[in-house]
């Protein structure tokens, strides 16, 4: 439920107001934008009389909310959420970044990576220290070598890093080595115990969608990070299973304005992961980019064919350099306003 408040409305009369629906055991959530204030209201709210807030004289209406998701709601948050990653880096409400790097972390080269994506206009350093994978005799990752190896790049460069974090356990470490963005993969979407550790810190978090997740599915999850109190989400599309086998996966590019159109969270697209081949990467990451995604992650590495893992995906530099002015070019054309003849 949501009540919309009278710009009339004093400071004061607002914190009485959340103060009233707090007492009766709802929590809430408020929403300033330049025209109206919105307060939800969360929790079993048929046991709240709609009429009795429509009596109040700073209440100009209430109306109810169908979707199960809340704080991920853009019904309670008209404005969209910028996440603030770092490094002055900003995602959403206009900032548009590219994410960088190679799946995994393997050594010396992921310095040489990381200049040469930046160099090409990356804004933020990926690589994975600790790799969720089919196979438990498949590569795991280097771990907190991986993670030391992670941060000093991003310092060098003064890029934010984003990794994958798969275990509650581990999210202190995250937290501690100074990790900035905390990347939950696609197969711990529904991972809620891991969902709820991250929403115990402030590190912004961003949340693949899940192999076989459906978009409501996905903002529940973003859900489960913000019940606890950390709203610092950011939403990826990386592909859903489906029964074509001619990709690594099937991208869902209309998830792309459904998300934006349903919350008001930043929306990351994932070409690498959507497609498995780098001959469709490129393509796939034009069409997030023109369907209005806030930010793309890609994989880049050196030498592909010696990579760790996901080689078969993974741009070179310079077929990266080229993505980048494409990416650019479609960016001004979406972006541009459109004068009236």
């Amino acid at each position: 439920m949501i009540a919309v408040v009278k710009s009339t409305a004093t400071t004061e009369q607002l914190d009485h107001l959340v103060k009233w629906i707090e007492d009766r055991g709802f929590r809430t959530n408020v929403s300033q934008g330049d025209n109206e204030t919105l307060v939800g209201i969360i929790g079993d709210t048929t046991q709240i009389d709609p009429f009795i807030l429509e009596s109040m004289d700073l209440v100009e209406r209430v109306q109810r909310v169908s979707e199960p998701f809340k704080l991920a709601n853009r019904k309670f948050h008209p404005e969209d959420t910028v996440v603030d990653c770092g490094h002055g880096v900003l995602v959403g409400g206009g900032h548009f970044q590219v994410i960088a790097g190679p799946c995994s972390v393997e050594g010396d080269n992921l310095i040489r990576i990381a200049r040469a994506v930046k160099a090409a206009g990356a804004t933020m350093l990926r690589g994975g220290a600790f790799k969720p994978r089919t196979s438990p005799y498949s590569y795991q990752g280097m771990g907190e070598k991986g993670l030391d190896l992670l941060m000093e790049a991003g310092g060098e460069l003064d890029m934010p890093v984003v990794t994958e974090v798969m275990d509650p356990r581990d999210v202190e470490l995250f937290v501690s080595r100074g990790v900035d963005v905390m990347q939950v993969g696609a197969r711990n979407a529904q991972n809620f115990p891991l969902l709820r550790e991250l929403g115990r810190t402030n590190t912004p978090v961003l949340l693949k969608r899940g192999m076989s997740q459906t978009i409501d599915e996905l903002v529940m999850s973003a859900e489960y990070v913000m019940s606890e109190g950390n709203a610092n989400v950011m939403l990826c599309e990386r592909g859903i299973r489906t029964f074509e086998t001619r990709t690594r996966n099937t991208f869902d590019v209309n998830a792309i304005p459904v998300l934006r159109h349903l919350t008001h969270l930043p929306v990351v697209a994932d070409p690498s992961h959507s497609t498995g081949y780098t001959r469709y990467v490129r393509s796939a990451a034009y069409a997030a980019t023109a369907a209005g995604a806030d930010a793309l992650e890609i994989e880049v590495h050196d030498c592909p064919s010696q990579a760790w893992s996901d080689g078969a995906q993974a741009l070179t530099p310079e077929q990266f350099v080229d993505a980048m002015r494409r990416i650019s070019l479609i960016r001004d054309a979406v972006t541009a306003p459109i004068e009236e003849a």
